[in-house]
């Protein structure tokens, strides 16, 4: 079978080249990953590829360039949204590159999983993939000593707010809560009551600090916060709490779905949002499918990968120069709907 007048079984590199109308050496660069390719020309590549049903040999390439053109992606627990979300948004980025992601689940996270254990387990499987991928995104891994993990043979970048020994990329935490906070205020509540995440989680620790740094700066109350742990059963039980308090006319909520059963509370007490009490979440996720439709926080999980995966091809690209490491902050706006009022609206 011929297509476009070049046989497709057993086609070429030269085959590739040819018929997108680059040199062999550029089919190769995009066989590769290697980012110095123009979009345009990478595009018509690989749909002379696809066309063709050309397929690199990987052990070749490999033996050949030092590349396998895969990486790994190490996570926890696809079943934390925001993990699950920047793991969709890294393998979108990874292939827009030409590049394959290989999982490589670490363990459960959270208090089950003690922290020496998660660095045992991440030690372990460094070594064991490291020899069989160009570098890794590693994500879920919330540690309070980062700079002791391993070191890899393979280029590392982690998913993370906060700066550590490998370049992080992650969410401006304190920009979103900031805006949150000061958002229902300017409305004219007195403070601003939260429900946190999981005291082990680094993401929640940063978002209960920024919420106390805001309200003290303003000279608010800061009263003490309701225990969730990111599901949205956490937020339903922790209106028992918050509600005991009758100054309580508005609540940050570290994610969306704490939110959500927060709201399903009120409304089985009769209190209406946000005439009662004005609620705001994190993440943006689904947020305008509540009612109603929740204030919140947008997380940008597929900038988060994009930026994942560019710093993590410039690593591998450059794998033989030293080079400092990167901390780039993904901002987070305030997404205003209809769930914050002024209070007694």
């Amino acid at each position: 079978m011929n297509r476009g007048g070049i046989a497709s079984r057993g086609a070429s590199q030269t085959d590739v080249a040819r018929l997108a109308g680059v040199s062999p050496q550029t089919v190769s660069r995009v066989a590769t990953g290697a980012t110095n390719v123009r979009p345009a020309t990478r595009n018509r590549v690989r749909r002379a590829m696809e066309e063709l049903a050309y397929v690199p040999n990987g052990a070749a390439r490999a033996l050949r360039y030092g590349r396998h053109g895969c990486i790994g992606l190490v996570f926890t627990d696809f079943l934390r949204t925001g993990e699950a979300r920047t793991a969709q948004a890294v393998a979108a980025a990874a292939a827009e590159r030409g590049l394959d992601v290989v999982l490589a689940q670490i363990g459960p996270g959270g208090p089950r999983f003690r922290e020496e254990e998660m660095e045992a387990h991440y030690r372990d499987l460094l070594e064991r993939t490291a020899p069989l991928v160009d570098g890794f995104v590693v994500q879920g891994i919330e540690l309070e000593r980062p700079q002791e993990l391993a070191e890899s043979a393979a280029p590392v970048v982690m998913a993370s707010s906060r700066q550590g020994p490998f370049s992080t990329v992650g969410c401006a935490q304190a920009e979103g809560i900031r805006a949150a906070v000061e958002h229902l205020l300017e409305l004219g509540h007195r403070t601003v009551h939260l429900i946190s995440g999981p005291e082990i989680s680094l993401q929640a620790q940063d978002r209960c600090q920024a919420w106390r740094d805001v309200l003290t700066a303003h000279g608010c109350p800061v009263p003490a916060p309701a225990a969730g742990d990111w599901t949205p059963a956490s937020g339903y039980r922790a209106a028992e709490a918050l509600l005991s308090d009758p100054g309580t006319t508005a609540v940050l909520a570290a994610n969306d779905e704490m939110a959500a059963g927060f709201m399903r509370a009120l409304h089985e007490r009769g209190l209406r949002v946000p005439q009662d009490v004005s609620v705001v979440g994190f993440d943006d996720v689904a947020a305008e499918l509540l009612w109603p439709r929740l204030t919140t926080v947008r997380q940008d999980f597929e900038g988060i990968g994009r930026h994942l995966i560019a710093e993590l091809a410039e690593l591998m690209e450059h794998r033989d120069e030293p080079r400092p490491a990167a901390h780039v902050l993904v901002s987070s706006p305030l997404v205003v709907r209809e769930s914050t009022a002024a209070p007694g609206h």
